[in-house]
């Protein structure tokens, strides 16, 4: 047995694998999707904002209100989302949807990262435009974030 295998079945078989594949899976499933929706209902919009959309709204006061609403999100994603693994770790290990959705999540929050680090920090402030690339850097974050959600989905389809 490889590694990989001895992980997926020691977190499955491991008293937290079997708490989480009972009676709290479904529960798990929904505030899963509850941290789904505010991060990309939060950060989403504020993302299509920066991308060049609802130029009327002013950027600052839009990243303060929706900003702690998708991070909020992202903090519930992360032990609904390791309860949901560890309920069916030895064979989520070996699915290629799961790695991919791992893959994109480390992306997209580097992509976060990086665009408050090189953009918000300065310009946000000053309530201006974000430049070419700030914009492209927002709108990859739509699109991995969305393509996180699908894969998530599909899991069970794979």
């Amino acid at each position: 047995m490889d590694r990989l295998s001895a992980f997926g079945e020691a977190v499955q078989s491991s008293a937290f694998g079997a708490w989480a594949g009972g009676d709290i899976y479904p529960i798990a499933n929904l505030v899963h999707l509850l941290g789904l929706v505010m991060l990309i209902g939060g950060i989403g919009i504020l993302d299509l904002r920066l991308a060049g959309l609802f130029r009327r709204i002013p950027v600052a006061p839009l990243s303060s209100a929706l900003t702690p609403i998708a991070l909020f999100g992202l903090a519930l994603m992360i032990p609904s989302g390791a309860t949901m693994f560890a309920s069916d770790a030895a064979s989520l290990v070996h699915s290629p949807t799961f790695r991919w959705k791992l893959i994109l999540i480390v992306l997209a929050v580097a992509n976060a990262i990086a665009f408050r680090f090189l953009w918000q920090g300065k310009r946000l402030r000053r309530d201006s435009e974000p430049p070419p690339w700030g914009r492209l850097m927002a709108g990859a974050s739509i699109l991995l974030w969305l393509w996180v959600a699908a894969l998530g989905r599909m899991i069970a389809y794979s």
